[in-house]
This record gives structure tokens, sequence and C-alpha cells, in this order.
């Protein structure tokens, strides 16, 4: 398993719950309010749509800061 795919996968879960929490408050503060129990599963599904590019976008700018400062051997001590 590649690092860029490691680190899309831990970010998948923190980015998921910020878009569902923004998706699921535009739902709750909109007219459609009343129909929220039959419009947050796709609120869910649609964060996981979102969800997934973004921490595919985000993975390899959580490393690239590192591995510029400190360096490849600093790293693996």
């Amino acid at each position: 398993m590649s690092i860029r795919l490691q680190l899309a996968a831990m970010c998948f879960m923190m980015i998921q719950a910020v878009t569902f929490f923004a998706g699921l408050l535009a739902l709750l503060l909109s007219p459609l309010a009343r129909e929220a129990m039959s419009l947050i599963p796709f609120v869910v599904i649609g964060s996981a749509v979102v969800s997934a590019p973004l921490s595919w976008w985000l993975a390899p700018r959580l490393r690239a800061r590192t591995w510029r400062r400190e360096g490849t051997v600093e790293l693996l001590r």
C-alpha cells in the first residue's frame, strides 16, 4: 500500500466528518428541514463522494512539508 493511500485513508474520515457536518447544517437550516429524515442518507453519500477526492488531493501535501524541512535521512531516525 502506498504512503499516499495510507495518508488519504487517515484523512478521509476527518474530511468526511467535516463535510457531513456542513451538509447536515445546511440541510437543517434550509426549508427542507421538514424532510430531513429522508434526506440525511443523501447527505451521508454526498459527503463520502466529496471526501474521497479531497483526501486524495490533500495526502501529498501533508507529506511535502516534512520532507522539504527535515529531509529523508532525518525521518528514518
